[in-house]
């Protein structure tokens, strides 16, 4: 019986790895579901990221392959991050704790960053600085959709 249940966690364990879920700042998970993942770092006082917000909901809008995830840079409760996301008309999902070290990656120390992480859960690209819905698009080898 140990043995199983010791080999269930294993597999379990291992289905998370390949298709991770996340937890949000408003408590619901969110599956990657083998999409391509945008994991973005934001803070409210960073001007470059407010303006960057409206090219990410646009990439979360209009591309059902590709699933955009936030992660506030500052160190704040679940509550003040979901009304700073409101306020900034942010319309992906935050998220509650930060994922890079799942790709063994650093925290970001500039802001705006963001990390693309493959269909296959692996990492292709760290993205610095203000993104633009062409520039996303051309990271993701998507073609452009926005005019």
């Amino acid at each position: 019986m140990v043995v199983c249940l010791l080999l269930a966690a294993v597999i379990s364990g291992c289905e998370r790895a390949d298709n991770p879920a996340f937890r949000t700042v408003s408590g619901e998970t969110v599956d990657t579901g083998g999409k391509t993942l945008l994991i973005n770092y934001w803070a409210e006082w960073c001007k470059p990221c407010r303006e960057e917000i409206p090219e990410l909901n646009f990439i979360a809008a209009e591309h059902d392959d590709v699933l955009v995830l936030g992660v506030n840079y500052d160190p704040l409760t679940a509550e003040e991050i979901a009304a700073q996301a409101e306020k900034l008309g942010i319309e992906f999902p935050v998220l509650a704790n930060d994922p890079a070290g799942l790709w063994q990656r650093p925290r970001p120390q500039v802001l705006p960053t963001t990390l693309v992480i493959g269909p296959d859960n692996r990492w292709r690209a760290t993205l610095v600085g203000p993104q633009t819905a062409d520039s996303l698009e051309s990271a993701l080898g998507l073609g452009s959709g926005k005019e």
